[in-house]
């Protein structure tokens, strides 16, 4: 994935709600490199929710799915230098936000919520 093309976001805007496909022969590529991009969200937050998408397939991955787990790898390669930033300040003040959609998602009629706390300028969770 060297000279993959750049995307400028990591999920297609117009992307299907079929979760139909052809199953993957081997989901071991799959299941590894899902793993690998769960860890790197601590450090990259703007993928969490992707690949939260693509943890939601570990047990019967198909090859969309495989080719939505390639186009985050391809957001991530032409966007390496984003992250957080992690800065000193005197300012220890611990801020929190949250927000929620309640039965948001078409597809399953979940709610999403989420949370970012700061200490200071810098996210800490």
């Amino acid at each position: 994935m060297d000279d993959c093309k750049p995307v400028q976001t990591p999920m297609a805007t117009t992307a299907s709600s079929s979760s139909g496909g052809a199953l993957m022969t081997d989901p071991t590529p799959y299941w590894s490199i899902v793993g690998a991009l769960y860890y790197a969200t601590l450090m990259r937050p703007d993928i969490a929710f992707y690949v939260n998408c693509a943890c939601q397939h570990m047990h019967e991955p198909t090859e969309e799915h495989w080719a939505l787990v390639k186009r985050i790898l391809h957001y991530m390669k032409h966007t390496r230098f984003h992250g957080l930033l992690l800065e000193r300040s005197p300012n220890v003040t611990l801020q929190a936000f949250s927000d929620a959609d309640w039965v948001g998602s078409s597809l399953d009629r979940h709610s999403t919520g989420d949370f970012a706390i700061f200490l200071g300028p810098n996210l800490i969770s």
